[in-house]
């Protein structure tokens, strides 16, 4: 059925651990083990890992691959060594976000993409009828792989000691494949919770195996929930909050992923006219001077009480022990040090334009 809600290969092992499930991009996903604010916690201070196998892999190889990517993703692989990753955008051809996107490049015949789990078909589509002209060919593999998000200032400790996987020599932003077993996988350092982190994509079994061996020597298992407030306290956007087919990387403060010295690609005429002209909504930080707490969709005002935007994520952020939020509102109040106002059901509480980087990233470079 086409709303069926999937499963990923750890499901059983979540709901075992007796994890808080709810659906997030068409998967039963959990939410949270012992709690948001522990695990949080434990992302920041030591190490977590994360099941986000719900996340589409779509591989692109051929004699254009390159061509290809480039046509379709905001960043440049152009020339780039194998074992880079790059972050960016799809776009449509108002300069809106189709996806933000992870892609590995293992050559210029052969690119690994990773795109949002409640993307996937609408993604695999996009891309596949785009690649016509191309001599190319776009494979799913988001049904065969799982992966593994290992975060916190002790993931690379905890993937060389307790899964055996040499990995203190990836820099980050790189990836490379290697064996499991026997089995090919991938390992990569990027991250997404503003901690030095690894993912490894592997078929299921490899992928069970490696959380079993996680869960057995004490690794906290994470949530989705605190995988938002991670993401969210170092200002990383997050797909139907921060971007969407409607927001381009302009407005969300993200135009240093689109390269328009490139050749031409999918919505860069778009993006060129919005950079002249300046983009009419900008996505900033809001502090509250109150500890009310604004969620998405909160309605942003002007000091006249006027509807200037709204809240994209709202947290009384666990790092900083403060009410924020980051919002999308009318670029002439973007200024930081600008005083707002955030409509919290009935009430009014007033805010401040701050920098959306609310916490300071610890990546290892």
């Amino acid at each position: 059925m086409e709303n069926e809600i999937r499963k990923t290969c750890l499901h059983d092992r979540h709901c075992r651990l007796g994890a808080q499930m709810s659906p997030f991009g068409g998967f039963d996903m959990p939410i949270q083990y012992q709690g948001i604010v522990e695990e949080h916690q434990a992302v920041r201070t030591a190490c977590g890992v994360f099941d986000v196998s719900h996340m589409g892999e779509v591989q692109i190889t051929g004699p254009l691959a390159e061509a290809y990517v480039n046509h379709i993703f905001s960043n440049d692989v152009t020339g780039a060594p194998a074992g880079k990753c790059f972050y960016g955008m799809m776009l449509n051809d108002n300069g809106g976000v189709v996806d933000d996107l992870l892609v590995y490049r293992r050559s210029s015949e052969d690119f690994f993409l990773v795109i949002n789990a409640s993307n996937i078909d609408k993604d695999v589509e996009w891309i596949s009828s785009h690649a016509h002209s191309f001599d190319v060919r776009v494979e799913n593999l988001s049904d065969r792989l799982g992966e593994l998000a290992i975060q916190g200032p002790e993931a690379e400790r905890v993937v060389t000691e307790t899964l055996g996987i040499e990995c203190g020599d990836l820099e980050f932003y790189t990836f490379r494949d290697i064996d499991i077993e026997g089995v090919p996988a991938i390992i990569s350092r990027t991250g997404y919770t503003g901690e030095d982190g690894f993912e490894i994509y592997a078929p299921h079994d490899i992928t069970i195996m490696l959380w079993d061996k996680l869960m057995d020597a004490g690794i906290a298992p994470c949530g989705l929930g605190c995988r938002d407030t991670l993401r969210f306290e170092v200002g990383l956007p997050l797909y139907g909050d921060e971007l969407a087919d409607d927001i381009t990387p302009l407005e969300a403060g993200l135009g240093m992923f689109v390269k328009l010295d490139k050749p031409s690609f999918i919505g860069r005429d778009a993006i060129v006219r919005q950079k002249a002209e300046g983009p009419a909504r900008r996505t900033v930080g809001l502090e509250l001077l109150d500890r009310a707490i604004p969620r998405h969709g909160y309605e942003v005002l002007d000091s006249d009480g006027n509807i200037i935007g709204h809240v994209t994520t709202g947290y009384h952020a666990i790092s900083v022990d403060k009410s924020i939020a980051m919002a999308l509102i009318d670029a002439r109040y973007a200024a930081t040090g600008t005083p707002l106002q955030v409509k919290i059901r009935r009430k009014v509480f007033p805010a401040i334009v701050v920098s959306k980087k609310f916490y300071k990233k610890s990546y290892k470079k």
